[in-house]
């Protein structure tokens, strides 16, 4: 049994727990396998209360938080919010185990206890009636959302906006940590994590690093472009989707924002674009990523940093504040966790996803919710991205089945 089924078969008995798993994906930047972190000995509601802490905390940023600009101009929906919109926790007890190395480190009882389960494996879930999709929005809602939205885009209003959906479904699960275990083993990515806050469960398969910080450097590496992976085809594959404009278009525009946000906390001259459109190669897909360093200024804090990045520029399109305005006007449902951000903050530096790819789980009204999205640009076709919000929808729905 290897340490991450160890940590879920924990997790069950646990109120709030997070897993951040790397799933020994290779990352110049990522310094840890995986962390896991229990109990809360104390709580973070915003990042001016993180600043200057000495410390670990695990959490996240809710889609709703938004930035300082936005929060001034638009009223945020927040009611029946399931998560906080900022929420940062330091726990009880904390294990992780670093990249390159075999020893976990951290709280010894935690490790024991770990060490000492023996059970074969993890608990089935028991569900046996049929799930019950109730989507967001209807194909022809969304063929006119679309439409509009490519209006505004030819009038000037914007240039990309990230559009999204989401489907419920009623579901009684009982054991969540294999869910995500199943989750984790269909597609495994290097952002992965499992996170209870007592009856709100999250389970992510992120590809995608929104901000990191060590010491005074800032990393941001944006998705923009997405290729199913075949068997047998990943050099013609990566071929194709380096040479999709739609898909290079998207990427450097996204790049642009990103440099813009950077430029805001950091020293002139030390935004720099490391990897334009470089291919990745996952399980099943290929994507298109960027990578853009900066170094930050004197004297400025989390607070700051996050005000000026998030929410991050590949969840929302260009321009940022603009498109934000929109996606609230046009979207049926709040994002909340979905294209927010989660991970760990240590001694004044931190490492978030992008909230994406994610199962939520409400265990008081028995809802699985899971959004779907692409970027709609003046070329987009409706069909062709209503389409591709089904098969993501799918691929979920065969893993709440199996």
């Amino acid at each position: 049994m290897d340490w991450i089924e160890r940590i879920l078969i924990h997790s069950e008995q646990q109120d709030v727990c997070c897993l951040l798993n790397s799933n020994d994906f290779e990352d110049a930047y990522g310094e840890y396998q995986w962390i896991y972190g229990i109990g809360e000995k104390q709580v973070f509601e915003s990042p001016i209360e993180l600043q200057g802490f000495d410390g670990w905390a695990l959490g996240h940023i809710s889609y709703q938080f938004a930035n300082r600009e936005f929060r001034n101009l638009y009223k945020i929906q927040t009611e029946n919010s399931r998560w906080k919109k900022f929420d940062f926790f330091e726990p009880l007890q904390l294990v992780w185990r670093r990249r390159g190395e075999t020893e976990v480190q951290g709280d010894v009882a935690l490790i024991r206890a770990l060490e000492g389960i023996k059970e074969n494996g993890l608990k089935k879930n028991d569900v046996t009636h049929e799930l019950i999709n109730r989507p967001s929005t209807t194909q022809e809602k969304y063929l006119e959302t679309v439409d509009l939205i490519k209006n505004k885009i030819e009038s000037g209003s914007f240039y990309e906006m990230n559009y999204c959906i989401e489907n419920t479904y009623l579901a009684d699960l009982r054991n969540l940590s294999e869910l995500f275990y199943n989750l984790n083993r269909v597609a495994p990515s290097p952002f992965a994590a499992y996170y209870k806050r007592n009856n709100s469960v999250l389970m992510c398969a992120s590809p995608e690093r929104f901000l990191k910080k060590t010491n005074d450097k800032l990393i941001s590496q944006p998705i923009k472009g997405t290729l199913k992976r075949s068997i047998g085809r990943d050099i013609e594959e990566r071929n194709t989707l380096k040479q999709n404009e739609k898909d290079l278009a998207e990427n450097i525009m996204i790049v642009d924002l990103v440099r813009n946000d950077l430029s805001k906390v950091s020293n002139t001259g030390s935004v720099l674009v490391k990897e334009l459109c470089e291919i990745y190669t996952f399980s099943h897909v290929h994507q298109m990523i960027s990578t853009i360093e900066s170094e930050v200024k004197d004297g400025i804090n989390i607070s700051q940093i996050i005000d000026a990045l998030f929410p991050m520029g590949s969840m929302t399109g260009a321009p940022k504040i603009e498109v934000m305005k929109y996606i609230q006007q046009l979207e049926d449902f709040n994002r909340e966790l979905y294209s927010g951000a989660l991970g760990y903050y240590f001694n004044g530096d931190f490492d978030l996803n992008v909230v994406i790819r994610s199962i939520e789980y409400s265990k008081k009204e028995k809802k699985v919710r899971n959004a779907v999205g692409g970027a709609i640009t003046y070329d987009s076709s409706g069909l062709s991205e209503w389409d591709e919000c089904l098969s993501k929808s799918a691929a979920i729905k065969k893993i709440l089945e199996s």
